[in-house]
């Protein structure tokens, strides 16, 4: 009960102190009375957060753990998988655009052939950059036109800054994290959002079927999962039996046929139908 009074205290009251954050710089007048009570809600919940980390820590030390190990166990037992899996995403974005600067691929080994599949959705993800770039533009123009209080457009600023800054960094992330074909594994992927195993042995047949009508980015019907991009498929695997799949905000389900997208597919095809040698050091 407590765990849970605590979860529902932080997602109260960090966005309620962000807005009242910026009602205050932006020169909105704050009853007293509201400060207070906000300022009592916020030590109260501090205090409850405090003792639930100390009791979750000192659990997880009973069981065993050492210290660092008792820090990430009372993370994940503390923050929702949801919440926790919304912050990777971000953090692996923005490591997504330090790569792409750098022309440099994530998971994809030297024996390892990487099966692209960004190209497609390039024109749209540029339309999309070029539409947060002009909102962020005319909503500074017309806040100026308005007259609003410096700290207002200064926050609006920031606010439109970052979401261009996180749609660069998933074309980056799609970039830099391909599909990749190995001689024992194939890795299915999109972006920072989807990454599913599959062993080659498990795979039982490879075929070419183009689909453009997928729903969603990770689309499951049945034991079919669908990895598209702009509604796109044009690859299926077989597998002998179900595997694991992690949903992106965490949810697993089994499935027995993946479908997804490369922009070359048949390369692809051939990558997935004859196994990559090993390499072997020299003598």
């Amino acid at each position: 009960m407590m765990l849970r009074a605590a979860r529902a205290a932080l997602c109260l009251v960090i966005p309620g102190e962000l807005l009242l954050a910026v009602l205050l710089t932006s020169g909105v007048s704050i009853p007293s009375p509201v400060l207070v009570v906000s300022g009592v809600f916020v030590a109260c919940v501090i205090a409850l957060e405090t003792v639930v980390v100390a009791r979750l820590f000192l659990a997880a030390r009973r069981e065993g753990a050492g210290r660092r190990e008792a820090v990430r166990l009372t993370y994940e037992r503390l923050v929702p998988i949801t919440a926790r899996r919304l912050v990777g995403f971000e953090a692996a974005g923005m490591a997504a655009l330090v790569r792409w600067l750098g022309r440099r691929r994530h998971g994809v080994p030297a024996d390892a052939i990487a099966l692209p599949y960004a190209g497609a959705r390039a024109f749209t993800m540029g339309i999309l950059v070029f539409a947060a770039i002009v909102e962020l533009v005319g909503l500074e123009l017309l806040l100026r036109a308005l007259d609003a209080p410096a700290a207002l457009r200064i926050t609006v600023l920031v606010i439109d800054a970052y979401g261009v800054l996180i749609a660069f960094a998933m074309m980056a992330a799609c970039s830099t994290r391909p599909h990749v074909v190995t001689g024992t594994e194939v890795r299915v992927r999109y972006g920072a959002f989807f990454d599913l195993w599959i062993p080659r042995e498990r795979i039982t047949a490879v075929r070419r079927d183009s689909r453009f009508d997928e729903k969603g980015l990770i689309g499951v019907d049945g034991d079919r999962l669908a990895v598209a991009v702009s509604s796109q498929t044009n690859l299926v695997l077989e597998l002998d039996r179900p595997i694991t799949a992690v949903r992106p905000l965490g949810g697993t389900v089994e499935v027995g046929t993946v479908r997804f997208f490369a922009d070359h597919p048949a390369a692809a095809l051939d990558a997935l139908r004859t196994r990559p040698e090993p390499m072997t050091e020299a003598a």
